[in-house]
């Protein structure tokens, strides 16, 4: 790597959307859907900070910067250097990308100092700040894409807003997470395109979800992506990710079947015939 250059992991105000966005607008991004070992806390003044290690996974994304955009955020996040009075330490730490881990600097606060400070709602910030909204946007690209199961649960009117196709780019659909059966879907961040459907739900539809997706078993989590739809982009569109991602499982063919049917008439041909073409387990086997 460009000895000028720097990998950074941010998980507050640097990150895409937030409004310190501007310090990095020239920062290349290598991974949107990452994590550090560690903990963030609300400060209640509009960031979060960072306490490392204790083995949870503290969401954020990793950027690639330059020697003077790097000075530019020490002086942001109050950072004079080692062995100086500072508000953050910086310091190297490993992140999990789904191209495996990397190297990165980033800032860190001290556990005591992080003391009667909330937790971060699923240690993601943007998971914090957006997900009470009265109004989202969900991009679905498994099963959720067909009804049949939301009309057996009697929830199909929480999932009646659909603003159509939406495509993820940067991710690939893989099936890492292993159920009894076979796998489940998952979007990974290896560089392909991922399809699926858009709704607008209520946050009636939300609890819903948290339930189908696994959430509190820490199964899935809500994760924000941006979206193509209609020719546009949606930024910090929700999603659930899986969270222990096990090499590709070959899924049952019943659950296929359904992505299939939720996809037709909604994603493009293309698309189409990539999922069907998909291998699967034959029934009762």
């Amino acid at each position: 790597m460009n000895e000028e250059l720097q990998n950074l992991f941010v998980y507050g105000t640097l990150r895409s959307q937030m409004e310190n966005e501007n310090f990095v607008k020239n920062a290349k991004t290598l991974s949107r859907q990452c994590f550090v070992e560690g903990d963030l806390f609300d400060t209640g003044n509009g960031y979060p900070v960072l306490v490392p290690g204790g083995g949870n996974r503290a969401y954020g994304e990793l950027i690639q910067v330059s020697k003077e955009e790097l000075e530019r955020i020490d002086e942001l996040e109050g950072y004079a250097g080692k062995g100086k009075t500072n508000d953050y330490e910086r310091m190297s730490i490993v992140v999990h990308t789904d191209l495996g881990e990397k190297e990165a600097q980033t800032y860190v606060f001290d556990e005591d100092k992080a003391q009667g400070m909330d937790p971060v709602t699923y240690n993601d910030w943007k998971c914090h700040l957006y997900l009470e909204k009265p109004v989202l946007y969900y991009f679905a690209y498994g099963s959720c894409m067909d009804e049949k199961r939301f009309i057996e649960h009697s929830v199909d009117h929480f999932f009646k807003d659909v603003l159509g196709r939406g495509a993820a780019d940067g991710y690939d659909l893989a099936f890492t997470r292993r159920a009894p059966d076979g796998g489940r879907a998952d979007m990974v961040e290896t560089g392909g395109l991922v399809e699926g459907k858009v709704y607008q739900i209520s946050q009636d539809a939300l609890k819903y979800l948290y339930k189908r997706e696994g959430v509190f078993g820490w199964v899935y989590r809500p994760a924000f992506v941006d979206i193509e739809i209609n020719g546009e982009e949606l930024k910090d569109v929700l999603t659930f990710l899986v969270i222990h991602k096990e090499n590709e499982i070959t899924p049952p063919q019943s659950y296929l079947d359904e992505i299939i049917c939720g996809a037709t008439g909604c994603v493009s041909e293309e698309y189409l015939i990539r999922l069907m073409e998909l291998p699967y387990h034959p029934a009762d086997q």
